[in-house]
């Protein structure tokens, strides 16, 4: 019968001057707007109907889900991707003419646009006292020179860089130096600036713990630094800026996902942040995590997201060459940001990330 009706449409359609794709909507719609009275409609696709119901179960207590093997940090991270499942289970409800399975999808579709749906639009505003940037530099990017001048080209008044290597830090100080007269470096992260810096200083991110961490030598802690504070002198008075990349997370075949050095960062962070006296705050850096991620809670419940305030979409930053997930930040205390977005790709593996803020 469907292919019968399917042949029929075809050629209505093109009696009527070949509209086919166009009547192809229109006979979804129609499909659609008839199911609760076709004979049966609520007893097919029942299947479809339970998955949609537990997507939207996953979405609204997403939360719940347990963090062993660093599950719900895998989930929250990806929880925006969660809306791609809805269309696909619509269609098949649709296909099926389950009426079950539609009035099912309700759930995720309103959870989801409860979520996320404030993200969808342009919240970007022109202007800001101040513009930051944000980048992680790739350990291995092939060419820093042109990154920094890229960088340098964004017009970005304070610039943080993560994942500096040794071999690469001689290539940013002279790339930017023209630009950027005040900078400060520790370890693998780095600030340059148009504004004078002062009172640097590294941040304790619990980095090298347990015995073998304590016998480590304080040059080698310096070295491998991967967060720093330091206070910019504005028109509007003193800024702290923090510059951070959090522990990597990986993939385990047989521990799942593995957070346990990025959650441990975080937890330092926080409480870093938690004991800033300034009332004035702007964290940039990779997080290694979105900020839906619980493990980021005792940051980002004392910050902002730029991108959530005053972005336009979700402005994923990484992987560059397909982003998928926001993992760099620029979270703000004390301070208005005014507009977020994501810049260009450099040689690194991922994007930049920009933001106006203003007092």
């Amino acid at each position: 019968m469907v292919r019968v009706e399917a042949t029929e449409t075809g050629r209505r359609a093109a009696a009527r001057g070949g509209a086919g794709p166009s009547e192809a909507w229109r006979v979804i719609v129609r499909r659609a707007s008839t199911l609760g009275f076709r004979p049966g409609a609520w007893k097919r696709g029942r299947v479809l109907a339970a998955l949609a119901l537990v997507l939207g179960l996953i979405m609204a207590l997403h939360a719940r889900i347990t963090d062993r093997w660093g599950l719900g940090s895998l989930v929250e991270t990806f929880l925006p991707w969660s809306g791609v499942f809805v269309p696909v289970l619509l269609a098949g409800a649709l296909w099926r003419r389950s009426a079950s399975a539609v009035v099912a999808l309700l759930l995720p579709t309103v959870v989801w646009l409860s979520l996320f749906g404030g993200l969808l639009g342009d919240r970007s505003g022109s202007g800001g006292d101040l513009t930051v940037v944000s980048h992680n530099v790739g350990a291995g990017n092939p060419d820093p020179a042109g990154t920094a001048r890229d960088l340098a080209a964004s017009g970005a008044d304070v610039l943080a860089l993560q994942e500096i290597t040794t071999r690469a830090k001689p290539v940013y100080e002279k790339a930017l130096a023209e630009a950027y007269p005040h900078h400060a470096v520790r370890g693998t992260v780095g600030l340059w600036s148009r504004l004078p810096l002062s009172d640097t200083e590294p941040v304790d991110i619990a980095q090298d713990v347990g015995p073998l961490g304590d016998a480590k030598p304080a040059e080698a802690k310096l070295a491998d630094a991967r967060a720093l504070r330091t206070t910019v002198a504005t028109d509007r008075g003193p800024l702290a800026v923090y510059v951070a990349h959090l522990g990597s997370v990986r993939v385990h075949p047989r521990t799942g996902f593995g957070t346990q050095s990025r959650d441990r960062n975080a937890r330092a962070l926080g409480e870093a942040l938690a004991a800033e006296p300034n009332e004035r705050v702007v964290l940039l850096g990779d997080l290694n995590g979105t900020v839906d991620d619980r493990a980021l809670d005792g940051i980002t419940s004392r910050m902002d997201s730029a991108q959530e305030e005053a972005g336009d979409g979700f402005g994923f930053s990484w992987p560059a060459r397909f982003p998928v997930a926001r993992i760099d930040q620029v979270l703000v205390r004390g301070v208005e940001p005014v507009g977020s977005w994501v810049l260009p790709a450099t040689g690194s593996d991922h994007l930049p990330v920009a933001a106006g803020i203003d007092w």
